[in-house]
């Protein structure tokens, strides 16, 4: 009880221009379960947190063009066995581009053509992200990616 009184004492925050209270005169300094319950009295109730959504809102479609924009002095050898990560990465960043885009304000139709390139992608690749399938969409994936990156160039607003 005690750690509590303490507690809710520090956290309590006072206004600049109010005065602090002064101690009450009969109040012991031993007595601290007095103290305590007053200091329960006067903490302000803990306000409640917003609620969090369901899935968490996919990236603004600056943040997802950057981190696919990292990408572009990478590559990989398809067959030596270095692309695992690199078309992972890049498959990763084109899908999470193309959900900042469908829910960008400006809707997807501004985003209409690298939806579609996206698009296309992805049924080539339908659900299978293994190596041997991503390399040998190595073109695709690759091409689709530095599609959008030209597109990008002409559209600052939507990365600036």
């Amino acid at each position: 009880m005690l750690a509590a009184a303490a507690l809710a004492s520090c956290t309590q925050d006072t206004p600049q221009d109010a005065a602090p209270a002064p101690a009450s005169p009969s109040a012991a300094p031993a007595d601290n379960t007095d103290n305590a319950d007053q200091a329960e009295q006067a903490a302000p109730e803990p306000t409640e947190e917003p609620a969090l959504p369901a899935e968490p809102a996919p990236e603004a479609v600056r943040d997802a063009f950057a981190t696919l924009q990292a990408t572009l002095n990478d590559t990989c050898t398809p067959g030596a066995g270095d692309c695992a990560y690199f078309l992972g990465r890049v498959t990763q960043e084109l899908t999470e581009l193309d959900e900042a885009m469908r829910a960008d304000p400006k809707g997807p139709g501004h985003f209409k053509q690298p939806l579609a390139d996206m698009k296309t992608l992805f049924a080539k690749l339908g659900t299978d992200r293994s190596t041997p399938h991503l390399e040998k969409h190595f073109s695709a994936i690759v091409g689709t990616r530095d599609g959008i990156n030209t597109w990008m160039q002409d559209h600052p607003d939507d990365y600036r």
